[in-house]
């Protein structure tokens, strides 16, 4: 079960500040099909709203496909920008979705978020958070992406020891 919440915590990632999963990525798990999945969101759209469900836009889709190996589109690819479910929009999926493999994979998918959101809580220092963060970085992101290496300089940099401070006032050595 720790492999499943493991694999299943890969699927998981931040964006706008709050943790998602991908459509296609949900619709993998529950073995259906992409399209009729987001067609039975569309057809229940008020259970659905912005903090459950939302588009990415282009410059987050490139960003996250920096991330993860997808197609390229030899088969044609993805013809829209991908939806992205937060913790209560994949909840209120296992309502629209109704198998018993949604089910099964919906509570899985429950107890990953959960200990997400336990890791986070226990981590009370704030360096040992950039420190996790920094990891976590140079484990899924490519060594060349510029701003990455931006930022796993930046929290180097904070990690490191405090800049000296000058000295205010007379000095008695001159």
């Amino acid at each position: 079960m720790t492999r499943k919440l493991a694999q299943l915590q890969k699927l998981i990632y931040e964006i706008r500040r709050q943790n998602v999963m991908l459509d296609s990525d949900l619709s993998a798990l529950y073995g259906v099909e992409l399209k009729g999945m987001n067609q039975a969101v569309k057809r229940n759209a008020e259970r659905f709203p912005s903090d459950f469900m939302f588009q990415l836009d282009y410059d987050e889709w490139e960003s996250l496909r920096s991330q993860i190996v997808t197609s390229n589109g030899s088969r044609g690819g993805r013809r829209y920008l991908p939806y992205v479910f937060t913790e209560q929009g994949v909840s209120m999926l296992s309502s629209v979705i109704n198998s018993k493999r949604a089910i099964e994979v919906n509570i899985n998918i429950m107890r990953t978020f959960v200990k997400l959101r336990h890791f986070v809580l226990s981590k009370n220092d704030a360096s040992d958070q950039i420190a996790e963060l920094r990891k976590l970085l140079m484990l899924y992101i490519e060594k060349n992406d510029k701003r990455v290496n931006d930022i796993i300089i930046a929290l180097n940099n904070l990690i490191g020891s405090p800049p000296k401070t000058r000295t205010i006032g007379f000095s008695a050595n001159k």
